[in-house]
């Protein structure tokens, strides 16, 4: 049982990422890059602007703008 949990883990962390980008962010006079990959172009997108934003703004409303900005950079890698 235990190994089918860990085939499991393994799969999803790992199996699902066809998409893999870097995203820049400015926000407040402080800029960040952050890498992501995800099943969905979305995703993966929406998850390393989570992460950027998550570097320069503090607090749920500045984050909140943050993240609904239009991205500095963003490169679709391979």
């Amino acid at each position: 049982m235990a190994v089918v949990v860990l085939a499991a883990l393994i799969y999803t962390s790992f199996g699902n990422s066809h998409f893999r980008c870097e995203v820049c962010v400015a926000y407040g006079g402080r800029n960040a890059c952050r890498k992501a990959s995800a099943a969905t172009k979305e995703q993966a997108l929406r998850s390393a602007t989570d992460n950027a934003c998550a570097q320069v703004a503090s607090g749920v409303t500045a984050t909140m703008v943050c993240e609904s900005a239009q991205p500095v950079r963003v490169a679709w890698l391979k």
